[in-house]
């Protein structure tokens, strides 16, 4: 490997994005070999890290399963959503950003029956709300949250929402996609259904697939029901589980690979908990210089996540995102824009092979700058 990391040429910037990410030398190293996706070896790297996923995802997993798949996160919320709600099944999705807003176009696109309640953006999705809306309305059957809604970086209350979901008897569906692997959840302890991540984002792999945690025996009551033939959670899953991993179309190789190399990597650095504090020391660190910059957050302190942050930009009509842009991309660093209808804002992600000296070091670029 070490000759390997040598043929890596440094990159030209960070990217502070909620994913794809920054990733280690050794995880793009990892993706200078060829793979057949029929050979054993190859098969044995899906099986090991399906295992893995599980080993994260909960202490007593022995009630889940792990599904990939291919293309983007959202291709798993669509396949899983198309997959565990029958016809007449019908969804509660609590939104407070436009990701939450996905899934009710994702749910719409399927004709599947859903009930869209909304919160402020600047607001987590309120329990007491989710219950009432529960008791009011018997024919819901499942209910999804996004648990860290990259719109603003908010992070929702899921610990407290599954309490209520399964209380009342319905499915409990969470998009993790910007949180697995970078914040202690126990699914089986909240007793949570399925979750849907993907390989770019706090595991620090790249772009290529996506990934589904389930309750083995929600899965297995689910065949037939797909509305779709590619994307067919059923089908995937028992196709991995029957012929070792195999995939039933042609896999994303060189991004499975990178992927086990990065849960890997997540080990050495000591599970989840280490990359929890990281995350949030980087966070921090980035709010107290942007602070001084003058920039300060927009969520409240007890709603950040340490995923993704969203800033104020000022209001001085001399301020202009793209050159604020530019300038940090030529001094290192690239940055999302605001994705809020009213306010204008923008994102600086906290997540990848980043470390609290990156965000000192963007915070000077940002003061040494005159930006209005």
């Amino acid at each position: 490997m070490s000759n390997l990391i040598n043929e890596i040429p440094e990159e030209p910037y960070l990217l502070l994005t909620p994913g794809p990410l920054s990733t280690s030398k050794t995880v793009r190293a990892s993706m200078l070999r060829d793979w057949c996706t029929w050979d054993e070896d190859y098969n044995n790297i899906v099986q090991e890290i399906r295992k893995q996923l599980l080993e994260f995802s909960a202490q007593n997993y022995e009630n889940y399963t792990s599904v990939l798949l291919q293309g983007s996160g959202t291709y798993s919320i669509e396949a899983t959503l198309g997959s565990i709600v029958p016809n007449e099944g019908k969804v509660l999705v609590a939104i407070n950003g436009a990701y939450g807003k996905r899934i009710v176009t994702i749910l719409n696109r399927l004709g599947i029956k859903n009930t869209a309640l909304y919160f402020s953006e600047n607001k987590i999705t309120d329990p007491e709300t989710i219950k009432k809306t529960l008791e009011a309305d018997t024919e819901i059957t499942h209910v999804a949250v996004v648990h860290c809604e990259t719109t603003t970086g908010i992070l929702n209350p899921i610990e407290k929402i599954a309490s209520i979901v399964k209380e009342s008897g319905r499915i409990f569906f969470v998009d993790m996609m910007s949180s697995f692997g970078g914040i202690p959840v126990d699914l089986a302890e909240l007793d949570i259904d399925v979750i849907v991540s993907s390989a770019n984002k706090c595991i620090q792999g790249v772009p290529g697939f996506g990934f589904t945690i389930i309750k083995k025996n929600l899965l297995e009551s689910c065949e037939g029901i797909a509305r779709s033939y590619s994307l067919d959670l059923y089908d995937q899953w028992k196709t991995m589980e029957d012929h070792n991993g195999k995939w039933r179309f042609t896999s994303p190789t060189h991004t499975v690979r990178a992927f086990h190399q990065a849960l890997m990597e997540l080990k050495e650095e000591g599970g989840i908990n280490a990359r929890f504090k990281r995350y949030s020391n980087n966070r921090d660190t980035l709010i107290n210089e942007m602070y001084v910059a003058g920039f300060p957050a927009y969520i409240e302190q007890e709603h950040r996540s340490p995923f993704i942050t969203t800033f104020l930009s000022p209001e001085s009509e001399k301020f202009n995102f793209n050159k604020f842009y530019q300038v940090l991309k030529n001094s290192g660093f690239v940055i999302y824009p605001g994705k809020l209808t009213d306010i204008e804002t923008f994102r600086i992600g906290n997540i990848g092979e980043v470390f609290p000296e990156d965000m000192k070091r963007l915070g000077k670029t940002v003061r040494d700058n005159k930006f209005w």
